[in-house]
């Protein structure tokens, strides 16, 4: 009996682990990636962003751009657009040394982040941009690429970078994350693998105490 219920706790854990390793991941706040596709670099965007605690800056014009030097990103549509701007948040200054790179391609809604100067006292902070009118916390998504390009030709250096805001009190959405991964490799194939190899050990595993 002992044995019994011993071999039925085992069976329980097995599946709370595959269960996991499969499970969905929560909404998360606006997030840019951005990827080496064969010989194209494409980011693409998605999430909410919730504008409490930034405030109007006004309307800017403007096309999807990189710079990464001053820390912007922009996607979204190739032809320039009416943006509606929000200052306030705070962030890495860049993220390389690359200078302006218009975007070759881009669709969906146009978003980003990046530093806007003042016309007094010519200084530079960095301003969220949303499609003119939107309503905060609505969905987003977004992309662009730059065509024949490679992360050494924009001058990006990989990694996660986050620019935030708010008065700390725990609300949702108020970041925006760029996370540069690796040119050339595969995005989750290292993923794909380990869970094979997971999945193997528990079916073992189930096989060995029969239940």
């Amino acid at each position: 009996m002992k044995t019994l219920i011993l071999a039925a706790i085992r069976c329980s854990l097995m599946f709370l682990v595959t269960g996991s390793l499969f499970s969905a991941r929560p909404a998360q706040a606006y997030t840019v990636t951005l990827r080496q596709i064969g010989s194209n670099v494409m980011a693409t965007g998605s999430g909410p962003i919730n504008l409490t605690g930034l405030t109007f800056r006004g309307n800017f014009f403007s096309n999807p751009v990189i710079a990464a030097q001053i820390g912007l990103i922009r996607t979204g549509p190739a032809a320039p657009g009416l943006l509606d701007g929000y200052r306030g948040c705070t962030g890495p200054a860049s993220f390389g040394s690359g200078g302006f790179f218009n975007t070759t391609v881009g669709s969906g809604n146009p978003v980003g982040i990046g530093p806007i100067q003042f016309i007094f006292g010519g200084i530079f902070e960095p301003i969220i941009t949303v499609p003119q009118g939107y309503v905060s916390g609505s969905a987003l998504s977004s992309s662009a690429t730059w065509n024949n390009a490679t992360f050494a030709s924009l001058g990006v250096i990989p990694g996660t970078y986050e620019w935030t805001w708010g008065t700390g009190t725990g609300l949702a959405n108020q970041n925006f994350t760029l996370i540069i991964g690796r040119a050339g490799v595969p995005d989750g194939g290292s993923t794909v693998s380990l869970l094979g190899c997971a999945l193997l050990g528990l079916v073992a595993m189930r096989r060995k105490l029969d239940c």
